[in-house]
């Protein structure tokens, strides 16, 4: 008896997908065949066990689930990064630390996994307070509540109270003790990883916004990586940017919109220090005017989304008109040549125009496509949004087909590895082992 028939006597039917190409998040591998147990891959190639629930994958494309690097979400969000074979999700300044997770999703299984840097180091009324509009909970934020059951309501009112409590009890992060505190409070919390904002505002036409000092930043990050906690800067300048590395943080959470003369001494700098970059080019696109109108009239995205987010991708920021796109393409290309890792994110958070040309789940494909008309190779891309940010942000159960990984994957048709666009054929998306429509 083989040993996968010995562990179906153990633990019940297997799932087989077979015929299909496999990108394992590195590579198109020569298997064509991955069998789940449970939640877990437990073989690539060989035998197919007797009694396996049989996919066909024939002229399809599997892929290890996607990941969204950058996001602000909601238990909505999350249900729409799902529906797109986003199957993880990166929240860069939001409510799910662990702490948060375990009040507001426990038992809710068709929802992306989640992970979170809890509440930014940032001044009182510094970025993204222009963006929320007063005290107490955003308009938009009161929205999406109407969609929520009473359940659900309380959960998030109750994260919601305990997140304000904390925010009242903490010190100012105007000093550096102040700041201190309040990295240590987002890793009581469960923060997964730790994030700074330095933004004065121009790039979101609204200049002048308060920032922190240098000493501040630094020792909010220097304290963070006392917890082991990687940082990560919102930044949209190159002069912000430079700052950023300069305190030592693991990762930028955007790409410089602007290109100075100075920006090959950057790109050295950047590349020197090791740290990652999640350029959110479909933020930059969004910034500079450009709506996602091509991806709203694609049926593949509209059917998937509802009038509020279409309406959404229809729209945009418009803060920065006088940027390029052609100036982020050779920013994002010259830091890849350059051996910097580049990880898909997207910034998007609600269904509102002013927020536009973003959605959760889609803007991930919209990603993977700007990034390949920037110059990355259709695998190139793919990496940025699979084993790369699995490898930056160590989530080792995930991000590559291997045996032992979670089995979060997307099936689409035709071969997005020479096509790009083909990541939205969708035909199956699993997460730890289920199949999104039977969950």
């Amino acid at each position: 008896m083989s040993k996968i028939e010995n562990q179906e006597l153990k633990n019940g039917r297997f799932t087989a997908i077979v015929n299909a190409r496999i990108f394992n998040g590195e590579k198109v591998i020569d298997e064509s065949s991955v069998i789940i147990d449970g939640k877990n891959i437990i073989a690539i190639g060989g035998e197919v066990p007797k009694g396996a629930v049989i996919i066909d994958a024939k002229g399809s494309t599997l892929l290890p689930g996607l990941i969204d690097s950058h996001v602000h979400t909601s238990e909505d969000g999350l249900r729409h990064a799902l529906k797109f074979g986003v199957t993880t999700e990166l929240e860069m300044m939001g409510g799910y630390t662990k702490s948060g997770r375990e009040i507001q999703l426990k038992g809710i299984d068709d929802i992306a996994d989640v992970r979170s840097a809890g509440m930014g180091v940032t001044p009182p009324g510094g970025h993204p307070d222009e963006l929320m509009g007063g005290d107490g909970i955003p308009d938009f934020v009161l929205k999406e509540m109407e969609r929520m059951t009473e359940e659900e309501k309380a959960a998030f009112i109750a994260a919601h109270e305990q997140q304000h409590k904390h925010e009242e009890e903490a010190p100012s992060v105007t000093t550096i003790q102040g700041a201190i505190e309040h990295v240590r409070e987002q890793v009581s919390q469960g923060a997964d990883y730790i994030k700074i904002l330095i933004e004065e505002g121009t790039v979101m036409n609204c200049p002048g916004l308060p920032v922190l000092s240098d000493e501040i930043y630094k020792a909010a990050v220097d304290e963070a990586h006392k917890f082991d906690k990687i940082v990560l800067a919102h930044v949209l300048t190159a002069e912000s940017s430079k700052k950023a590395i300069d305190f030592g943080v693991n990762g930028l959470a955007h790409i410089f919109i602007d290109r100075p003369a100075w920006t090959p001494e950057l790109i050295k700098i950047i590349a020197d220090s090791g740290a990652f970059v999640t350029p959110c080019l479909v933020l930059n696109s969004s910034i500079i005017g450009n709506a996602a109108s091509n991806l709203a009239n694609d049926p593949r995205v509209s059917s998937r989304l509802s009038e509020e987010w279409i309406d959404t991708l229809n729209s945009s920021f418009n803060t920065f008109p006088q940027g390029s796109m052609k100036n982020n393409y050779h920013n994002v290309m010259d830091l890849h040549k350059a051996g910097v890792d580049i990880l898909v994110g997207t910034d998007v958070s609600v269904p509102v125009p002013t927020l536009g040309g973003l959605a959760h789940g889609a803007s991930v494909h919209h990603e993977l496509q700007l990034l390949v008309e920037a110059g990355f190779t259709p695998i190139e891309a793919l990496k940025a949004a699979t084993s790369v940010p699995a490898r930056r942000f160590s989530l080792t159960d995930r991000g590559h087909i291997v045996a032992g990984a979670r089995a979060d994957l997307l099936l689409v048709d035709g071969d997005p590895t020479t096509n790009i666009s083909d990541t939205l054929s969708i035909k199956e998306i699993w997460i730890k082992g289920k199949r999104l429509k039977d969950i």
